[in-house]
């Protein structure tokens, strides 16, 4: 299979290369374009594994950059779904199969694909984003999907929506009333806690914490809520350029990250590499002491702010973990020694991300005034009691009382 590979920047979408896949292999190449390399402020689309310069680039599996733009778990399942019923006529044998069979309107990132010149880009759809009155709509089909009782007409419904970077839940593309896109997530039949209410709640304290975080909200639907959060890569009608935190600093999909190497790949990459470094740090803080333990580095994204200069995303994915449950959640190592994450390591590993002690300990105490409020920001955003009670063991735990001896 060949495709051509498009980016939109600076209000046009220009031509970038050409990648090749061969018949069910996993291995892919790519060149870029002569027009292209060209180009006054010409930037590799992908700085690692991509690197910008003439010939012909190779990798064993499709490259990070490409695979960012492809759907989630919960995507690959619509499409395996959409196959068995005759909605899409192509069966996915390889990655990028699922890449190409996402809607372009609603794609994460800025980059968009096409067979040729005079073809259009993939997947076609209609341009019609459902609105958020239709989260009930979009609810009954998920429902559907975890049934296993959906239609032709559901997968239409959100193969149309999209399926938008991260996890495995279910989740779509809305348009807010003031045109903008933003992801709904959806609860599942067999959640034991409210999902949404969580991951609204983290936001709020990581707001609260000084972090950059996704505008948010929490929107009820019958007896079920559901977390919107803005899409952060458009800026009105333009697509902004997207790269995981994995593909940044080149690791493969299940490859263990750190994040003193993600530090490592914003000193070599970033746009504001100390803000970047001061930022990332109050978000390892703020995991540690939020429980939010599925924080691997696919959870963490870059926009490209100027010509191959990579800025921190806001923060997104963020979901507080009871106690109960960490045991089977994965956590990013604070260093590539693969310490416990710990305060102390945490601590220790500041100078990484151009901090003295003393700064540390004041992002520190700042990060802890905010999670300790967790309860009165979950009573301002109005979550049930037994909502509360699941999330407490996911704010009131011992490295709560270690970094209150700390401050």
């Amino acid at each position: 299979m060949s495709v051509e590979v498009h980016i939109d920047w600076a209000s046009e979408t220009h031509l970038v290369g050409r990648l090749y896949t061969a018949d069910r292999s996993p291995a892919a190449s790519f060149e870029y374009a002569p027009e292209w390399l060209d180009r006054s402020g010409a930037f590799a689309i992908d700085p690692t594994s991509l690197p910008l310069g003439p010939g012909a680039l190779h990798s064993p599996t499709l490259f990070s950059a490409i695979h960012d733009c492809g759907p989630d778990r919960w995507g690959r399942v619509l499409i395996e779904r959409a196959v068995r019923k005759h909605v899409l006529d192509r069966k996915p044998y390889q990655d990028l199969d699922y890449v190409l069979a996402l809607n372009d309107d609603s794609r994460i990132g800025a980059l968009r694909f096409r067979r040729d010149e005079t073809g259009h880009f993939l997947a076609t759809g209609d341009g019609k984003v459902p609105p958020l009155v239709r989260l009930a709509a979009l609810l009954r089909a998920t429902d559907a999907i975890h049934g296993e009782t959906e239609t032709a007409t559901d997968l239409r419904f959100l193969l149309g929506a999209g399926s938008p970077l991260g996890g495995a839940r279910p989740k779509a593309t809305v348009s807010l009333a003031d045109g903008r896109l933003a992801i709904a997530k959806f609860p599942k039949s067999d959640d034991v806690r409210d999902i949404a209410a969580g991951e609204i709640l983290a936001l709020t304290l990581a707001r609260q914490a000084g972090i950059t975080v996704a505008d948010h909200r929490l929107v009820a639907v019958g007896r079920k809520n559901i977390s919107v959060i803005t899409r952060f890569d458009r800026a009105d009608v333009q697509r902004i350029p997207f790269l995981s935190a994995n593909s940044l600093i080149g690791l493969r999909l299940t490859e263990p990250g750190a994040y003193t190497l993600l530090a490592d790949g914003i000193r070599q990459f970033g746009h504001d590499i100390a803000a970047d470094l001061r930022e990332i740090w109050r978000r390892l803080i703020f995991s540690l002491l939020a429980s939010n333990y599925d924080d691997h580095l696919r959870n963490h994204g870059f926009l490209m702010r100027a010509p191959g200069r990579w800025a921190l995303s806001p923060a997104y994915d963020l979901n507080p973990v009871p106690e109960i449950e960490r045991a089977h959640t994965p956590k990013t190592a604070i260093s590539e020694d693969q310490e416990t994450p710990t305060l102390d390591a945490a601590l220790r590993a500041a100078p990484r991300f151009g901090l003295k002690p003393a700064e540390a300990r004041a992002i520190l105490c700042e990060v802890f005034a905010a999670v300790s409020g967790w309860r009165q920001a979950a009573k301002k955003l109005r979550l049930k009691a037994g909502t509360v009670d699941a999330y407490s063991t996911a704010f009131e735990h011992l490295l709560m009382d270690e970094a209150k001896a700390l401050t």
